[in-house]
């Protein structure tokens, strides 16, 4: 369905329309897809609106639920000064666009038609037709040599676009921050404005009556449709649900201006958030310090699911082992999350040949990326690729099944300032998995380990600390399982209470009644009649 027939028919009993925005393909963000199926189950039209990994519109259900990926273009995710000629800076190098690349093919195209020629000219013999080649066999060297010149100045300028390191561009780049402030980001990172072109249309024509913006890329898409919305008269109200505290992310772009723009996009439209969730205590009292927010902002926790539904349930559940090849004797530490080097993976593969025996596995959202295919190269240098396994992504709903026959459940991840204020959501997962840790020293997640004893804290980047810390667990794993029989440590720690929380936040905007309240006022009253 295209993005301009969009319709805003609402399903029918529901408590009004809500449409999230992520900036992604839904598909491996387990938050999103919590959110948005528990909030339909909780009586609301929902829609959400990610980003399609092609070019064409994709939609399906996640219960009541509807999902749109969008197909987003991107000319501006190029910065204007890229399309230009460099004329001054590098004169030999070919303009943007595709000459370079037509160029380079043109004249291997040449040397070879003169390269077949001169074979078949040696094949008949004929001396005359060879010496009528090499005028042009020279030409072609010469013209080779010049192209090849070309293309070396004009990598080396493309390079030196994304490095922005000239004392020139590092002008341009403060003179934009100077001279606009936080609206800097529409110079310094115009992709965001593709972002707003592709989504906003489609926000509109829904006619939400309240937009949850997950993450930094979106809260400046919901409150600019907040605020077109407003100018035609419908109160809008605008939900940022901050997933991480922007400073302290190691950018996930290298481009220099990224950062800074994606920093002071959010800045710019902070303030338009009518309410605001986070994922800790701490990274919510650091985000009402930084944004000046009049409340502190509500803890969702990326927890999982406590049930399933039944067709879910019904679904049959990988198992791991097997698709490791091993038996349930075998000692198996698995990671399962994004990757990347900041997340410490390799600390798993290098510690393997002082772990003998013991396999890892990694659950990932794209097994052949370059990060973990350096990763498979590291395993065949030490002779250990026998005991790497790269799997893909499961399900969210049934990832705590899947890692359950795991021996232990490992977070290596660096020290980021991000890293330190959250549980992330495998901490959850590996605890419904009743999984014994081996976490890195990062604050949160190490003090909490260390506190409830569900496993060992290791030194980061430290492969000898690491190598402890697992020996350590698989000596007693009952020891750190038992953990998880206490009373209370896993019950605050489902999806289910979370979703309580967001609809109490959607109830309040909209002035509802929560669902949960409802529920407990209409079991209250039938048990009197």
């Amino acid at each position: 369905m295209g993005a301009d027939k969009v319709t805003p028919e609402r399903r029918e009993g529901t408590r009004g329309r809500i449409v999230m925005l992520v900036d992604n393909g839904v598909n491996g963000d387990s938050r999103v897809q919590k959110e948005a199926r528990s909030a339909a189950e909780a009586g609301w039209d929902v829609v959400l609106l990610g980003k399609s990994p092609t070019k064409k519109q994709q939609s399906w259900y996640l219960g009541d639920a509807e999902v749109r990926l969008l197909h987003v273009p991107a000319p501006m995710n190029r910065r204007r000064h890229e399309y230009r000629r460099a004329i001054l800076r590098s004169p030999l190098a070919y303009p943007a666009g595709p000459l370079a690349a037509y160029r380079k093919q043109r004249v291997k195209a040449w040397r070879s038609e003169l390269n077949i020629r001169l074979i078949e000219a040696r094949l008949k013999g004929s001396a005359p037709r060879k010496a009528a080649l090499v005028p042009q066999r020279v030409a072609a060297r010469i013209l080779s040599k010049w192209v090849g010149l070309r293309l070396e100045r004009t990598y080396a300028l493309e390079r030196r676009r994304k490095e922005m390191t000239s004392k020139l561009d590092r002008f341009t780049t403060a003179f934009w921050k100077r001279s606009m402030g936080d609206r800097a980001w529409r110079r310094l990172d115009p992709f965001l404005l593709d972002l707003e072109l592709a989504y906003g249309k489609v926000v509109d024509a829904l006619e939400p009556d309240l937009i949850h913006a997950n993450d930094f890329r979106m809260i400046g898409v919901g409150a600019r449709a907040k605020l077109r919305a407003q100018a035609e008269g419908r109160d809008v109200k605008l939900v940022w649900d901050a997933h991480e505290f922007l400073p302290g992310i190691k950018p996930w772009n290298p481009h220099p201006r990224w950062h800074i723009a994606q920093i002071a996009h959010e800045r710019e439209f902070s303030r338009y958030a009518d309410a605001v969730t986070t994922v800790s205590a701490t990274l919510a009292d650091m985000l009402a310090e930084r944004h000046g927010l009049t409340a502190t902002p509500e803890i969702v926790l990326n927890a999982p699911d406590a049930e399933v539904s039944p067709e879910q349930a019904a679904e049959p559940v990988p198992d791991l082992r097997e698709l490791c090849g091993i038996g349930p004797e075998v000692p198996l530490a698995v990671y399962s999350g994004a990757a990347a080097p900041q997340r410490g993976l390799d600390v798993m593969v290098e510690s393997l040949p002082r772990l003998p025996g013991t396999h890892v596995a990694f659950i990932v959202l794209r097994p052949g990326s370059e990060y973990m295919n350096t990763l498979r190269t590291r395993a065949e240098e030490l002779g250990v690729s026998d005991r790497v396994h790269i799997l893909p992504y499961v399900p969210h709903y049934q990832v705590v099944r899947f890692l359950a026959t795991a021996d232990v459940g490992v977070i290596p991840i660096h020290h980021w300032p991000n890293h330190e204020i959250a549980l992330i959501t495998k901490f959850f997962e590996y605890s419904h998995a009743r999984l014994p840790f081996v976490v890195s020293d990062v604050k949160t997640m190490g003090e909490m380990v260390a506190e409830t004893g569900q496993g060992e804290v290791f030194k980061a980047e430290d492969v000898a600390d690491y190598v402890r810390a697992v020996k350590a667990v698989l000596a007693d794993p009952k020891k750190y399982r038992q953990v998880y029989d206490g009373k209370g440590l896993l019950d605050t720690w489902t999806w289910e209470a979370q979703a309580d929380v967001l609809d109490g936040v959607y109830s309040r905007l909209l002035g509802q009644t929560p669902a949960a309240a409802r529920t407990d006022r209409e079991r209250a009253v039938g048990a009197t009649v």
